[in-house]
């Protein structure tokens, strides 16, 4: 039986680790290329391994996302390994500093803001290209639940969330006629190293009881909504945000 994304290459930021690394192996094992692109070489050079060894075709490249310049150099490599660009997710970002706006450090509201907006639109703006010389393709940013709720002290993590929500309807809008589907998913807390190696189990604890269902999400649950968006049954879906977040929006 075929496999979905055969013939499909897809490119996915923030891949070394956690949800990218869940939606890269995914995309692997449906058939697809995949181009592997982090700022973490380390876990880039796992994570390659691992699809390697389960026979799946697969390139890395290092990136700064907030680097304009380097998403060019991403997609140029994209298309000269597997001669062309399908798919996209935009996943790679940062929680930065805690702090209530009024003392939030303008270092810490600038960098998150330069990967988690920023570098999604200097992705967009190279990938777009790629996927029209392509014929049409999908791409997928990944906001979060705080892409429209609020949290305390975490003010320029929502603020560039709720942007990317905004960002992904502008660009869905612009293509929807030229075979580019783009649309948004909002994970709620995932149990990923940028949780578990930032917080210790009792802090661990108490966010995994936030959400109704009572625990964190994990990585393959967001991987399995984000291809299916990439994928041809989501035809029609374009310019939409969706979460997978154990009801946390629903309370």
């Amino acid at each position: 039986m075929a496999k979905r994304f055969g013939g499909k290459v897809a490119l996915i930021t923030g891949a070394g680790s956690g949800i990218g690394e869940a939606i890269a192996k995914r995309l692997a094992a449906e058939g697809a290329g995949v181009v592997l692109a982090d700022i973490d070489g380390d876990g880039l050079d796992r994570v390659r391994a691992d699809i390697d060894s389960a026979g799946g075709a697969v390139r890395t490249q290092h990136l700064d996302v907030s680097d304009a310049s380097a998403h060019q150099a991403v997609v140029r490599f994209a298309e000269e390994k597997f001669g062309a660009l399908h798919l996209a997710v935009n996943n790679a970002g940062i929680g930065g500093p805690s702090a209530p706006v009024g003392e939030y450090p303008l270092e810490g509201w600038h960098q998150v803001m330069n990967v988690n907006l920023n570098g999604v639109f200097y992705g967009l703006r190279e990938q777009i290209p790629a996927l029209l010389r392509a014929g049409g393709g999908a791409i997928v940013n990944m906001s979060s639940i705080l892409g429209s709720v609020g949290f305390a002290n975490a003010s320029a993590y929502v603020s560039a969330k709720h942007a990317l929500v905004g960002l992904t309807k502008a660009a869905a809008m612009e293509y929807a006629d030229k075979g580019v589907r783009v649309n948004a998913v909002g994970p709620a807390f995932i149990d990923t190293p940028l949780l578990s190696n930032n917080l210790p189990p009792e802090a661990l604890a108490g966010i995994a009881a936030m959400h109704p269902v009572k625990r964190l999400g994990r990585p393959e649950e967001v991987a399995a909504l984000t291809c299916f968006l990439l994928a041809d049954e989501a035809s029609f879906i374009t310019g939409s945000y969706h979460l997978v977040d154990g009801a946390y929006c629903a309370q």
